[in-house]
């Protein structure tokens, strides 16, 4: 393979600069060969179809583009995000599989090769990309007759579109012919098992969404007929989508994943030989923005939850980006945004804390109702909503407005665990990246459920939930039921809360101090109900 880069344009100075430290200049991997100063030799002899490798930058991605099937990414680092070593990520996995391939067979049912290196028939560009550039290569399929692929890079965003020209072959080759993204992507994250549990493949067929999710090492491959919008194939915090400019045009779309021990999705279209189809490439972060302005509903690969939580996930998510847009810290946006959700649930939590010391003054006139009539569970039940009406007390409204703010929490949750935009994000001291659980040592070994570390902000957590959950426990025979279910659920919390985002857990405890600070300023009210 030779590796070709050109040679400096009077704009190589003009990097823009990451939003992070910059990797070592070192870690890039420049080209073995100079530039060839002119194109002959780079586009090379009717004969020569050498593996020709070149880098294109831009202010997002730097690229390593192949002449293989006709333009396979080799590399796609992204110039905004990062690996533990500082290092630019690279979405690609490594090897030889062209991601961008076009399959046809001849007439007569035989495989034609189009994996091998293509002719670049478009001037090379330039490394550094400010303006929309193409790149065409051609393949030479029958005598005289060709096949064209047109990547068109957009260095503006991470799109970059691909049109396919069939042309003068496609009355000398079967009528289908199939073309996707092959070869996954690259995991990206140090916890990679927690990565790998949102690898999937997408495809939005028939205007369903459907997906394949396989286990590590099994083969499967689905087909879905009809026209499609598109495919997709995601990780954790990363997409790589094909989108047809005609959805009529696709026949059918196939999800497929091999038996590697890597866990490796791919997605095709096939369609008909007598189009010449264009597409768009997507490769790059899911970031909710990007993705919803593709405007093909993209975005409901993105983890947000269930249906009725999807919203509140989605108005989460756009209040954390405004309010970052001002505080730089996310750690303080998410102070700041616990402070303004417990002004907004705060009549939910007033009544709730209400209801609970107003339950709490009444403790032993049930008990001794209780006592009376412990014989006849009839009489009991009725002599105790008596006692409630009387007193102007619900029994459930302690637990009401609690199950009012579920939907809230859970989205904070998912928005939490899942946003690209709180990955590898610092808060202060030891809380060095607020997407991943806050480790102050590591253990030699591994406690079930628990995991392998200490995390500092889970046990604040749990102690504050300990306190708040103390303040509301009620008297009498009840106590000792309650004090169980305190320690319960304060050790259950402890241990799954363990290997949750830091982020997370900085929420939560400061929602829980913030808590226990209402139940000691607000007024109850509640002396008369005795």
């Amino acid at each position: 393979m030779e590796i070709l880069s050109p040679a400096p344009t009077e704009d190589h100075n003009e990097q823009p600069t990451p939003q992070k430290p910059s990797p070592q200049p070192t870690s890039e991997k420049e080209p073995k060969t100079p530039l060839p100063q002119n194109n002959e030799s780079l586009i090379g002899s009717p004969t020569s179809f050498d593996d020709v490798t070149f880098l294109i930058e831009t202010h997002l991605y730097i690229a390593s583009i192949s002449s293989a099937a006709g333009g396979t990414i080799r590399d796609f680092k992204t110039k905004n995000y990062f690996n533990a070593d500082s290092q630019y990520i690279n979405l690609i996995l490594p090897g030889e599989t062209p991601n961008l391939l076009i399959e046809a067979t001849d007439l007569d049912g035989g495989s034609i090769d189009l994996r091998s290196p293509w002719k670049l028939s478009s001037p090379p560009p330039g490394r550094f990309i400010k303006e929309t550039t193409s790149l065409t290569f051609k393949k030479e399929v029958f005598k005289s007759r060709y096949i064209k692929k047109t990547l068109l890079i957009n260095p503006n965003n991470y799109t970059i579109r691909v049109d396919l020209d069939l042309s003068e072959i496609s009355n000398n080759i079967y009528r289908d012919v199939s073309f996707g993204w092959y070869g996954g992507l690259a995991s990206t994250e140090n916890n990679t098992v927690d990565d790998h549990s949102y690898f999937k493949a997408f495809t939005y067929t028939g205007g369903e969404l459907e997906e394949l999710k396989s286990k590590l090492g099994e083969a499967q491959a689905k087909e879905y007929s009809g026209e499609s919008s598109w495919t997709a194939i995601r990780t954790k915090y990363f997409t790589t989508s094909l989108i047809p400019s005609d959805p009529t045009e696709i026949r059918k779309s196939v999800l497929s994943t091999t038996a590697d021990s890597l866990e490796v999705y791919s997605a095709k279209f096939v369609l008909d030989a007598n189009t010449n189809p264009s597409f768009t490439l997507f490769l790059g972060p899911l970031e909710y923005e990007r993705i919803k302005a593709l405007n093909v509903g993209l975005d409901s690969i993105m983890d947000f939850g269930w249906s009725f939580i999807r919203p509140i996930s989605k108005g989460v998510l756009y209040m954390l980006k405004k309010m970052h847009e001002h505080i730089p810290n996310y750690g303080f946006v998410l102070i700041v945004f616990a402070f303004l959700v417990k002004l907004l649930v705060y009549p939910l939590t007033k009544k709730s804390y209400q209801s609970t010391t107003a339950m709490q003054a009444i403790q032993p006139q049930v008990n001794a109702i209780r006592e009376k009539h412990k014989s006849n569970p009839t009489k009991m039940n009725q002599a105790t909503m008596a006692l409630y009406k009387e007193k102007g007390v619900n029994p459930l409204g302690g637990c009401l407005p609690m199950l009012l703010q579920m939907p809230l929490l859970f989205a904070l949750f998912i928005v939490f665990r899942t946003t690209i935009e709180l990955r590898a994000e610092p808060f202060v001291w030891w809380v060095k990246d607020l997407s991943s659980p806050d480790v102050i040592f590591y253990l030699p070994f591994t406690i079930p459920i628990y995991g392998g570390h200490v995390a500092a902000l889970p046990i604040l957590m749990v102690i504050s939930m300990f306190i708040q959950q103390k303040m509301m426990m009620t008297g009498g025979a009840q106590q000792a039921q309650q004090k169980t279910m305190q320690y319960f659920m304060t050790a259950f919390f402890f241990l799954i809360f363990n290997s949750f985002p830091s982020g997370l857990n900085l929420y939560y405890t400061l929602f829980n101090v913030l808590t226990i600070a209402q139940q000691k300023l607000v007024p109850t009210d509640n002396k008369d109900k005795a």
